[in-house]
């Protein structure tokens, strides 16, 4: 958390923020304190969870309002999401705050944010929808929705620049939040593992069409690498209860793995910190694994219509996040008909058999890393303080910031 100085200014009373999610709630409540550490009697409405209530927000629905997942789901509940955004809208309205900041959600926030700042309110917007890697179009709309995109990475900045869309660079909350030395021997006694084995952190991801399709080729290419590798150690952090059951059924059909995996509940960033090398489905997770400054294998395959679709659709070169960051191959990432368990369990093995190259990628995420550590509430509040008295965004938030950090990584 940053430490600011309490100078309340005159031009900062009420706040309106909407978050959709548990994610989304975590970076309200961060920037929440920010807020209150420089305007102490500064107000909060609008829509969050537990954690930006408890700093003082008054929130008209639950945090789950919003929380609808997959295209059959949003269709059925249309409706009442209507009806939520015209109340939003409504009470927004009626409260006259001096800002409001849609959090992530941006199917839901950016069509709110636009009818907001149409009727005269300064709006942003905090978490780039992933804009600039498919459906580019979208931009236009986000311009006419936004006073300003406050995002997390250089390359998102450079985007909405690009676009003429006023943006800030925030840096990366997680950065912030997960320290610059990692501690192997630490995170690999807390998890019971041998300080001088080989380990390999396994994430195949949090979400079950991610254990469905990429479950059990993670585990063959782990039972390929132990048969090669005698006394490799494998860990498994499941992220749900539900993650943990599925994968505890899986690991029933690989019995020579028995000895050698550790399945965890959660403990996500303590097994990627005790490996030497990550395997992961593509996501947040790569993000983290970058932050624990490790090298990883990305793995992804989804169903063969929606791949099709994505083909067509995405505009970038690469789908993890250090390579976008970096905007180059750091990771390997083998996608769809190239994610076989003999290709990911080849490719684990040059990173396991080659300590140089390990070590040039723990010091090269290290210095990523360093280059994401802003503050981002601290930075985010500066956006907002500017755009509410309606001032150039200052220079540490700039897009020509963001390009002087992207030339550094």
């Amino acid at each position: 958390m940053s430490v600011s100085t309490a100078v309340e200014s005159p031009s900062l009373h009420r706040v309106y923020l909407v978050a959709g999610e548990l994610s989304g709630d975590i970076l309200g409540a961060s920037l929440m304190r920010e807020l209150k550490a420089r305007h102490p009697r500064v107000e909060f409405r609008g829509l969050g969870g537990p954690r930006m209530q408890a700093q003082g927000l008054d929130s008209l629905f639950p945090l789950e309002t919003l929380s609808v997942m997959g295209l059959v789901e949003v269709i059925k509940h249309l409706p009442e999401l209507f009806r939520v955004r015209r109340t939003l809208r409504e009470d927004a309205t009626a409260w006259q705050p001096d800002i409001m900041i849609g959090i992530d959600a941006p199917d839901f926030n950016l069509g709110l944010e636009r009818q907001l700042r149409e009727s005269g309110m300064v709006t942003a917007h905090y978490v780039s929808p992933s804009v600039w890697a498919w459906r580019q179009g979208r931009v236009k709309g986000i311009a006419r929705s936004v006073d300003a995109m406050l995002t997390f990475l250089p390359f998102e900045a450079a985007f909405y620049a690009r676009h003429r869309v006023p943006v800030a660079f925030v840096g990366h909350p997680l950065a912030d939040d997960m320290p610059l030395d990692t501690d192997r021997p630490a995170s690999r006694a807390l998890l019971g593992l041998e300080l001088k084995a080989e380990v390999l952190a396994l994430l195949p991801g949090s979400r079950r069409n991610e254990i469905r399709f990429m479950g059990a080729t993670f585990l063959e290419a782990a039972e390929r690498l132990v048969k090669a590798r005698p006394g490799l150690q494998v860990v498994i952090p499941a992220a749900t209860a539900e993650r943990h059951a599925e994968l505890a059924t899986l690991l029933t059909s690989y019995p020579q793995l028995e000895a050698s995996v550790t399945l965890l509940n959660g403990q996500a960033r303590e097994a990627m910190v005790a490996s030497d090398a990550v395997l992961l489905a593509s996501g947040t997770a790569a993000l983290e694994a970058m932050l624990c400054h490790r090298p990883m294998v990305v793995g992804y395959r989804m169903a063969p219509m929606t791949h099709a679709i994505a083909r067509h659709l995405v505009k970038t070169e690469w789908i993890s996040l250090p390579n976008l960051i970096a905007r180059e191959s750091l990771v390997p990432e083998l996608i769809q008909h190239e994610a076989s368990a003999e290709a990911i369990a080849a490719q684990l093995g040059e990173l396991l058999d080659d300590p140089e190259r390990r070590t040039e990628l723990e010091q090269r995420f290290a210095e990523m890393h360093r280059a994401l550590q802003r503050n981002a509430s601290r930075r985010a509040v500066d956006a907002i303080e500017a755009l509410v008295e309606r001032r150039p965004l200052p220079p540490g938030v700039s897009a020509e910031a963001a390009a002087d950090i992207a030339e550094g990584v």
